[in-house]
């Protein structure tokens, strides 16, 4: 009676959930807004974030709350229907059909990726390649090496073996870029047309696949990367159409898929976890992703900010598109700058991980954030420090004594390693 009792209020509080989001229509142009003054939102911080964002060559950039719009701007000449790129913030639209095609029986994510691609798609050995499943594709561990001179390539000649498949996680984008001959091969329908007929006909979502060189990117309108993200934000169901009916594969996507990265999941980057691995690097970061941002929120990120956020505990979406000053394959730091921002206008945002040592005693960096100088409050003077940017790149190797002094340092995520302790503490320079 008492188990009966508890799976009904689970299924209970989740129509409630459902209920309590808003799903535009699938054709027009409406869809209901909220006021952020409503939210009880902090209105004098919207603008300085949309000086930020301008600065940074942004096109598009909206709030949704419930669903419904809280912030919508477009920036220069962009508009409502502009089309823009999702780059790899795209991948995860890869990830959800991946989904849907494994609920059809189409494929097995634990099947070898050659089952699909053919023998010799790789330049492996046979043994090696066949090791290589659907599951290392979607999860960036299928030990194929990333530092060859094109990482985007996706010719056998460009695929070679590094480590077993599982053994190492690496942001490579060619075995990702090739999901898109699996998912063609097993469905036998072109990715544009399987996209139409499972996910944009049932969410009124617009856009399509183009191939730009090796990658395979998609291109649409800010509303529609908006929808999108409400659907994710409601389990893969839209209002009562149950797109992506197994639970299990959504909640798997959302999740840290192995623990060689915890901060990424199926194709998704993940918060709230204690480490994360940025591309092109073997280092663990420790801390948050993103320390503004709330702990259980996901995100698809791609190249010169294209980001698209989910934030369930707060029935939050938040996407952003445009160019970038920067040139990331993955815009972490972009993402940090907004959420920081995000915060002010949200007033009771998330605080950041607090620095605490193995020893108990508290290492905090004095002021965080910081234009010249920073004070390490409770770490003892003579203590040897090494100082690195946000990449993993080595920047400085010294004794602290009193401050360490910034001014020249570009603004961004700084991260200071204690090595007699162990111990890693995080600053951002503005």
């Amino acid at each position: 009676m008492r188990l009966s009792w508890i799976l009904f209020s689970l299924c209970f509080f989740q129509v409630i959930k459902a209920q309590g989001l808003y799903f535009p229509p699938l054709t027009g142009s409406q869809w209901e807004t909220i006021t952020p003054q409503s939210l009880n939102w902090c209105t004098d911080e919207i603008q300085p974030l949309f000086d930020y964002l301008n600065q940074e060559e942004s096109k598009a950039f909206l709030v949704l709350k419930d669903g419904k719009l809280v912030i919508e701007k477009y920036f220069d000449q962009f508009t409502r229907d502009s089309l823009w790129y999702w780059a790899s913030a795209g991948k995860t639209l890869t990830a959800f059909l991946c989904g849907i095609a494994e609920q059809e029986g189409r494929l097995i994510l634990s099947e070898p990726s050659a089952k699909y691609l053919g023998q010799g798609w790789t330049q492996c050995s046979p043994s090696q390649e066949n090791a290589i499943s659907i599951l290392h594709q979607l999860t960036m561990t299928s030990g194929l090496d990333d530092g060859v001179p094109d990482n985007h390539c996706t010719i056998p000649s460009c695929l070679m073996y590094k480590a077993d498949p599982g053994k190492r996680w690496a942001y490579h984008n060619a075995p990702y870029t090739l999901l898109r001959n699996v998912l063609e091969n097993a469905t036998g329908m072109n990715e544009n047309n399987y996209i139409q007929n499972k996910l944009k006909s049932r969410t009124g979502m617009k856009g399509f696949w183009f191939t730009s060189g090796y990658d395979n990117v998609y291109l649409s309108d800010a509303r529609s990367m908006a929808r999108f993200g409400v659907l994710m934000l409601n389990k893969g169901i839209w209002d009562k159409d149950s797109l992506l009916k197994n639970q299990d594969y959504y909640q798997a996507m959302i999740q840290p898929s192995q623990n060689l990265n915890p901060a990424y999941g199926y194709l998704w980057w993940l918060n709230g976890q204690n480490s994360f691995k940025l591309p092109g690097l073997q280092i663990d970061f420790p801390g948050f992703l993103v320390p503004d941002a709330p702990k259980d929120m996901f995100s698809g990120i791609g190249k010169n900010g294209q980001i698209l956020c989910i934030v369930p505990g707060e029935n939050l979406v938040v996407l952003r598109m445009g160019d970038s000053n920067g040139d990331d394959e993955v815009s972490i730091l972009l993402l940090r700058e907004i959420w920081t921002r995000l915060k002010k206008i949200r007033c009771n945002g998330t605080v950041g991980v607090i620095d605490e040592s193995p020893l108990g005693i508290e290492i905090k960096p004095i002021p965080n954030p910081s234009q010249s100088e920073i004070k390490l409050n409770g770490l003892k003077n003579g203590t040897e420090i090494w100082i690195y940017d946000a990449y993993g790149r080595f920047i400085l190797k010294s004794k602290y004594f009193n401050n360490i002094l910034i001014n020249d340092y570009k603004d961004g995520m700084y991260y200071i390693k204690i090595p007699s302790i162990n111990h890693w503490i995080s600053f951002l320079k503005l």
